[in-house]
């Protein structure tokens, strides 16, 4: 069922299957041992081990598959969820790294012609939701480990872990098929089930004074509050936060390893924004004193639960009025000011035996409303800073060079981050991140502000009209709508109302992308009638890669999940927070 590797002793999944298709079942197995698999009824999805038996029959159809993410039932059967095709992108430890370019779902319904005709609508809107899900962006595995845990977790972890099948070597909130592979666990394919990560891999090589160094960013997004842009906001009550991703950037440098961890997440308290055709829908703020409000009474709110907080310390940064446009280099008053802090976090070292040589004792959590365009250029900035500490620490620079002195290398560097930035933009409101100039150029481009209006138009048609439907299909995969007779439908309660729309939303569209050509200046007013922001940073005990929330009404609960968290980790964090249309003059310690 599983192979294990002679030299490492792992835990290693089947990294290429055969998929044989019969008229009353699908049979996967591994074209090496065809007695090891498991086929899957066609009628009901009803999963069956092959425990030895092979096939009389010629199926109609034999495939390769590259691995089976999950299954799902619906209404009149099961549908299996299958890895079709897949490209190296690179390597984690020295172990293979592949991200998803296509996958399907097989269908074993064939007991849906004895659905009624609201079930059969249902079942026809289920399905639409799949097809959503089968082009889903950003999701990554490897065969032979696990790449949910950061670096740092991992060589904590007890010795003989990776013997474990790779879904309980994995953190279940960065399984983005974590409900889908169930049914695969209830059945012990143990040899078949493959933890998906959504986030960004991106890798390069640079060739610092002649010497080779990896440099690797890891984001996985949390699936605990999965969403789009304007469907999920802010926190649920357990405390988890949509948009958290964890960003880990690793360096192989000789036989030395280094890794420094950053996290961004929404404002954790329970708010909302309601889509309703506007460019900026009215923001709802739940549980608290003010129950409305705009992204200024967002802040204030937040700052208010920050005061709640055992050590904290609360300073403001307009990083719009600062930095602007074209005046990136200014974001060094921000780190300015958190720089004694973000040095004694520091970073995670060890060497080729494994021995730990240095730890990261704290986190920075950064956000804005949307926790993707100014969230990723301070990312990158901090991130820039820890690499210098991190090259100069493994000895392939020396104390008084930065990698900002190796041009082409620097290069390199920022176009990572502008990559992740992008990809994990695209899963969240469906186009490239903005701002993506002040990453690789430290200043915005005429060319990236006319890039910028257009993502910025069509953020505004998906929001209104495309991730609704988005919105349904993860939460159909991802457990919070389960499927049961009976039940209201989700194509009756969401309906297909907005179709209505859609001679709107292109005139809005044509409109806007006729200004966004005609003149410069009406992109760049355009841009500084919507983007006035305020930072706020705050160090505090926080869990190392959890967000929290807490509520009026819920001050008890949420004070015990802090205690809890803060039990976990005892770890020092700063958090940044970006929000629109705030000048706050006030910083606080506690």
């Amino acid at each position: 069922m599983e192979i294990v590797g002679n030299s490492t002793d792992h835990f290693k999944l089947w990294s290429e299957l055969e998929l044989q298709e019969f008229p009353e079942k699908f049979v996967i197995r591994s074209p090496a041992s065809h007695d090891q698999g498991f086929s899957i009824s066609r009628y009901d999805g009803t999963i069956e081990k092959l425990n030895g038996e092979t096939n009389t029959g010629k199926p109609s159809k034999i495939s390769i598959i590259y691995g089976v993410a999950g299954t799902i039932r619906l209404l009149a059967g099961a549908h299996v969820l299958v890895i079709t095709s897949r490209k190296k992108v690179g390597a984690y430890l020295d172990f293979p790294i592949f991200r998803v370019t296509s996958m399907k779902f097989l269908s074993c319904n064939e007991a849906s012609k004895h659905l009624s005709s609201e079930e059969k609508r249902d079942e026809a809107y289920f399905m639409n939701l799949l097809k959503v899900v089968e082009s889903t962006p950003g999701l990554y595995f490897s065969y032979e480990t696990d790449i949910t845990l950061n670096m740092q977790r991992r060589y904590k972890l007890s010795k003989g872990w990776m013997r474990k099948p790779v879904w309980k070597q994995a953190d279940p909130r960065f399984v983005w098929n974590r409900n889908l592979v169930e049914e695969l666990i209830e059945n012990k394919l143990d040899g078949y089930i493959i933890p998906l990560i959504q986030g960004s891999f991106q890798t390069a090589q640079l060739n610092l004074k002649g010497s080779t160094t990896s440099v690797t960013l890891i984001s996985r997004r949390c699936t605990r509050r999965l969403g789009t842009r304007m469907w999920r906001r802010g926190a649920n009550l357990e405390g988890d936060t949509a948009n958290f991703i964890e960003t880990e950037q690793f360096l192989e440098f000789g036989s030395l390893r280094s890794s420094f961890l950053q996290v961004r997440g929404s404002i954790p308290l329970l708010w909302e924004q309601i889509v309703d055709l506007s460019y900026k829908p009215q923001l709802n703020i739940i549980y608290h004193e003010e129950t409305q409000g705009d992204e200024g009474k967002l802040s204030t709110a937040y700052a208010a639960e920050m005061q709640k907080l055992p050590n904290v310390r609360y300073v403001s940064f307009d990083f719009h009025h600062i930095c602007g446009s074209s005046s990136f280099e200014n974001i060094e008053l921000l780190y300015d000011q958190i720089s004694e802090d973000f040095e004694k976090q520091g970073f995670f070292m060890v060497d080729k035996e494994g021995e730990i040589l240095a730890e990261q004792k704290g986190i920075i959590r950064s956000n804005c409303i949307d926790c993707l365009d100014r969230t990723n250029v301070t990312q990158c900035y901090l991130a820039q800073k820890s690499l210098n500490s991190q090259l100069q620490r493994l000895g392939a620079i020396s104390s008084t060079e930065c990698i900002s002195t190796f041009s082409e290398d620097f290069g390199i560097f920022k176009a990572l981050w502008v990559q992740q930035g992008d990809e994990i933009s695209l899963e969240y409101s469906g186009t490239y991140a903005l701002k993506g100039d002040l990453v690789r150029y430290g200043k915005q481009t005429m060319a990236g502000l006319l890039r910028d209006g257009m993502s910025a138009l069509s953020r505004y048609f998906l929001n209104n009209f495309q991730d609704g439907v988005r919105q349904d299909a993860m939460d159909l995969i991802s457990g919070r709508y389960t499927v049961n007779r009976g039940c209201s439908s989700l194509a009756q309660r969401n309906g297909y109302d907005s179709i209505t729309y859609l001679p709107v939303a292109s005139a809005l569209l044509l409109g806007g992308l006729t200004v966004t050509t005609v003149t410069l200046n009406q992109v760049l007013q355009f841009f500084c009638n919507r983007t006035k922001y305020a930072e706020h940073i705050a160090p505090c005990t926080l869990c190392w890669c959890h967000c929290w929330s807490y509520g009026n009404r819920e001050n008890k609960r949420q004070a015990n999940l802090f205690q809890a968290s803060a039990m976990r980790a005892s770890v020092r964090c700063i958090v940044i927070t970006t929000t629109r249309n705030m000048h706050c003059k006030s910083s606080l310690s506690h």
